[in-house]
């Protein structure tokens, strides 16, 4: 086999599972809150995990929309070093009555605003964490949330997820008296069929192995061309 031809083989294979591993990775690059279920009338920590995406910016900016429909009574936030947290409490366009009276006023937003040494930089990521409560009976509950870059650019995760299918940008959701989706191994459909068959995950894991393999063939092929002794 040529030299030539040897390494374009293992330039394509190298970049071919570079680009597989990586899509199996960008459903987990989302802003996400934990835990993402609460009971009715409890008080809980939310977590909000924000990793930035970017190649190039940094995040410098997060607001999360609370309720309005269903408001929480109070909200109070943990300190992030390097970040300055303001909560905004606005009046409501409807009064909601709780066992505690009726609310009229509640906590709408809050925004963390980073420093320039405390801005997420690529390949991190930062939690903020919040106490709210008392958590409303009610089904579900959406928190979008605004990730801003130091690039002026914003993602809003705020689109909800009517199907099977995840949105591209999928709001955090907290669910109360709604069943929270199962996300585990064993949630995965069976698949009745061949021996051979397996799972799409397994398919593509398996896939990045047989290219890692390959690609070591081609890197042994080299070796052994370049040390062939010249006629």
């Amino acid at each position: 086999m040529p030299l030539l031809v040897v390494r374009r083989s293992l330039a394509t294979a190298a970049t071919a599972a570079v680009l597989l591993a990586g899509s199996c990775a960008v459903a987990e690059a989302h802003v996400r809150v934990t835990p993402d279920t609460a009971a009715p009338g409890s008080y809980v920590t939310l977590t909000f995990k924000v990793p930035t995406e970017s190649a190039s910016a940094s995040t410098t900016k997060l607001e999360v929309d609370l309720p309005t429909d269903h408001p929480f009574g109070s909200v109070s936030y943990q300190p992030v070093p390097g970040w300055t947290t303001v909560v905004t409490t606005g009046k409501l366009a409807k009064p909601v009555t709780t066992d505690d009276g009726e609310i009229t006023h509640a906590p709408t937003k809050l925004v963390w605003t980073a420093s320039a040494d405390a801005a997420i930089k690529p390949g991190q990521f930062q939690t903020f964490a919040i106490s709210v409560g008392p958590v409303p009976d009610t089904g579900k509950l959406a928190l979008p949330a605004h990730q801003t870059y130091s690039d002026g650019s914003v993602v809003n995760w705020d689109q909800q997820q009517t199907g099977s299918q995840e949105p591209e940008h999928p709001s955090p959701v907290l669910y109360i008296t709604d069943p929270a989706p199962d996300t585990s191994p064993s949630a995965a459909p069976t698949v009745i069929a061949t021996p051979a068959a397996t799972s799409d995950t397994s398919a593509r894991w398996f896939g990045v192995g047989g290219i890692v393999l390959g690609a070591a063939g081609l890197v042994a092929a080299v070796w052994a061309l370049t040390r062939r002794p010249r006629a």
